[in-house]
């Protein structure tokens, strides 16, 4: 444990890498992508926003990774009032399609197609669920890891591709998720057989989105470094074990150990029903 509460301190700060950042545009679909300055056959991840919310607000989550040697790229799509969590699902499988499709930067840096994870905050967590159903045995564009981070009830819900899923999988919570209406992260974990669920102690399931500084005024909540850091760090950690097999990173992905900063889920707590939520989204 000593270890890797080592790994977990030296996750929450910047990688060896330096980084490059560039536009998915050059391919036709609005976004960006992050890579290391070089390097073939890297992992890479594809990465969805919340709702209302677009990818220059993850810019420091997406340089973390891509600073620890992960590709990392995001659609900047589907960012109206009522986006579609398919549509963005499968704008987060073209997105793969690009960075493994072609040579990164300056030519020197290359995904590999076996190497690939999805990923998102909020609505972008739960649009990440349904591309991994999406890719699920389309050979070597099927996802090895997918991390839902406080995941959003949308319609259709999560559950459903969520329990056809084989690939392995990280959910985040907060604390307050079991009382929340717009989060469903407990019965997506319950419904994913092969995810780990780590309840993030003193996160905000929006925080993660960075430069919210007049989010007050918009009614939006705003962002909170001490989410943002905690969530790059066991991020990162699960992508390097599942992506690369580093076997130093395995704790990451283990449902049984206890991770810095994260706390036990509280069995007494009491659920919103899923019931309950569909009426919130109805109003």
């Amino acid at each position: 444990m000593a270890r890797t509460r080592k790994l977990f301190a030296a996750l929450t700060r910047r990688g060896p890498h330096q980084v490059l950042r560039g536009d998915l545009a050059f391919a036709g679909l609005p976004g960006v992508v992050y890579t290391p300055s070089s390097g073939f056959n890297l992992p890479g991840v594809a990465f969805g926003h919340d709702w209302l919310t677009d990818v220059g607000h993850y810019s420091r989550t997406l340089e973390h990774l891509a600073s620890w040697g992960i590709v990392a790229a995001a659609p900047d799509t589907e960012r109206g009032l009522a986006p579609s969590v398919l549509n963005l699902a499968f704008d987060l499988g073209t997105t793969l399609d690009i960075i493994t499709g072609v040579r990164l930067g300056p030519g020197e840096i290359s995904v590999h197609p076996t190497k690939l994870g999805l990923a998102g905050h909020g609505f972008g967590g739960s649009a990440a669920v349904f591309a991994a159903a999406g890719l699920s045995g389309a050979g070597a564009k099927s996802p090895k890891a997918v991390a839902a981070l406080f995941p959003t009830v949308t319609k259709p819900p999560t559950a459903q591709p969520a329990a056809t899923l084989t690939v392995p999988g990280l959910v985040l919570s907060a604390p307050d998720d079991p009382q929340s209406l717009r989060t469903d992260a407990l019965e997506l974990a319950r419904a994913w057989k092969g995810s780990v669920l780590h309840v993030v102690g003193k996160a905000t399931a929006a925080g993660l989105a960075e430069k919210r500084r007049f989010a007050g005024a918009l009614g939006l909540p705003g962002s909170d470094r001490r989410t943002q850091k905690t969530v790059r760090a066991l991020l990162t950690g699960y992508l390097l074990f599942q992506l690369t097999g580093d076997k130093a990173y395995r704790d990451f992905a283990d449902p049984e150990a206890v991770l810095p900063k994260t706390e036990p889920l509280d069995p007494e707590a009491p659920l919103v029903t899923p019931e309950e939520r569909i009426v919130a989204l109805l109003k």
